[in-house]
């Protein structure tokens, strides 16, 4: 453990939004849980966006400096930025440097005078110029990315892309940079490899009984009803279950749970659930997006139908199906056609057994026991 006189002290700026979505506040949640087990002082630095999570933040026990609202965050705030802007830039709602002097009086908070030993920095909008603003405030600097798309200023970087290699960050990190790069740093919650063993041995005589619909914690475009019409009309047998899990977040929740009860299949969703990795141990398929819940899926061996929903989404839906993990989705509506493609033209319980075997090697879901190890002294 840290020393209590000396509490390593770490800082996250990071966002949620409708246009942002959930998981990058995820994410950097799981790691200061992390920190905290350690003994580590965590505070989270958010604006104030539609569908923030400034209050879950809380809720788990961290305080919040809130940054106040400063635009909408939306596609139509595009043109506004410059072309030498990160395509993202627009997420932030402001500029970078009005967010760099707000971020900066934060800090200077949370130090009271004292030192901050990590600033870990997960948003898409931020770049070398903003992390190299904060650097004096700071005595390291963490950036999680999954885009290699703009350089950065920092001692420690972590990708956990499926794929990524060091190539694709040479030029846009100092040569001193410590990369994370792959799956095997995927930033889970522990009950995802605490059930690990029990959910691959559970798929060691597949079937096809439940399956698990997880569209993101914010879906701002109803994606969720699309696949529900798409599985109401594909051959999927109607004795299959089907679980829908949405965030609290989610502006289309009424709209789904009307959907699903007109559905062939029994259906149910639950909203806010805090038992993912149970509710994935117990699913057979899911279909999902190409976010963080990626990595989650393959942990505990779950196949899946991956769902690109983003442009950043589309490499990893293609390793995964490269590597024989999943079913890559690009139209919603063929998701049906997927399943017939990828588990009824075959022996689908051969195909769901070489899919679950695939899937569990991309990953054990011990990614965030190995990004401490470098953020926590040796001795701690």
């Amino acid at each position: 453990m840290i020393s209590p006189s000396s509490p390593l002290r770490v800082a996250f700026r990071t966002d949620a939004a409708i246009e942002i979505g959930t998981g990058h506040v995820m994410r950097c949640l799981t790691l200061a849980a992390a920190l905290r087990d350690k003994g580590a002082d965590c505070v989270f630095i958010c604006r104030q966006h539609d569908g923030h999570l400034l209050d879950f933040i809380a809720k788990q026990g961290y305080e919040v400096f809130t940054l106040p609202r400063a635009s909408e965050v939306g596609p139509a705030n595009q043109f506004e930025q410059a072309a030498t802007e990160p395509p993202h830039a627009y997420w932030l709602g402001t500029s970078w440097e009005a967010d760099a002097t707000a971020s900066q009086r934060a800090l200077e908070a949370f130090a009271c005078g004292g030192h901050i030993d990590w600033l870990v920095v997960d948003h898409y909008a931020l770049d070398a110029r903003w992390e190299k603003a904060l650097r004096p405030s700071v005595s390291r600097l963490m950036v999680i990315d999954d885009l290699a798309d703009r350089p950065h200023e920092c001692d420690l970087l972590l990708d956990q892309s499926l794929g990524r290699q060091p190539k694709d960050y040479a030029g846009l990190v100092p040569p001193s940079t410590t990369l994370l790069l792959g799956p095997r740093y995927a930033l889970l919650r522990p009950e995802f490899a605490e059930l690990r063993a029990e959910s691959l041995a559970r798929r060691a005589q597949p079937k096809l009984q439940r399956v698990l619909v997880t569209m993101g914690g914010i879906d701002k475009d109803n994606t969720t009803e699309r696949v529900l019409n798409a599985l109401d009309n594909s051959a999927l047998p109607s004795e299959v279950r089907i679980t829908v899990v949405m965030g609290p977040q989610a502006p289309w929740i009424a709209r789904i749970r009307s959907r699903a009860e007109r559905m062939r299949h029994t259906s149910e969703v639950r909203v806010g659930v805090s038992d993912m990795a149970r509710l994935m141990t117990e699913s057979d398929l899911a279909i999902g997006a190409g976010g963080t819940t990626t990595w989650e899926r393959c942990a505990l061996g779950l196949p899946s139908v991956t769902l690109v929903l983003a442009k950043n989404q589309e490499a990893v839906a293609e390793m995964l199906h490269e590597v024989g993990a999943g079913l890559a989705c690009y139209e919603t509506d063929s998701v049906g056609i997927a399943l017939r493609d990828g588990l009824y033209r075959a022996n689908m319980t051969s195909a769901l057994a070489e899919m679950s075997r695939a899937a569990a090697n991309v990953t054990d879901g011990k990614g965030a026991t190995r990004v401490l190890q470098q953020l926590v002294p040796m001795d701690a």
